[in-house]
């Protein structure tokens, strides 16, 4: 049985695409964390450190110790990264 999908969406306040990207995930019923990097430059330190980039939002999406982060913006891209992860077995590398 497959590991429960785990979402964590990396935000800040007044960000209109994160918004955007939290009410299409409550739209289609995902569960998922929130992380707040407004007043945070630590936590884009991180962002920086994993992916990078020191924007938001950031979207990891993943299962056990598998995941990826989608940093690209728009909605298809994170629809499209939903259906791949989906498709993971337990022992997917990515």
């Amino acid at each position: 049985m497959a590991e429960k999908l785990a979402i964590v969406v990396w935000v800040k306040r007044g960000c209109d695409y994160c918004a955007e990207v939290k009410n299409y995930l409550t739209k289609e019923g995902l569960d998922f964390q929130v992380v707040d990097v407004t007043d945070h430059d630590e936590q884009r330190e991180i962002l920086q450190a994993k992916y990078g980039v020191r924007y938001v939002p950031v979207v990891e999406i993943g299962r056990g110790h598998t995941y990826r982060g989608v940093t690209e913006l728009g909605l298809p891209t994170l629809e499209k990264a939903l259906r791949e992860v989906e498709k993971w077995g337990l022992d997917s590398v990515y």
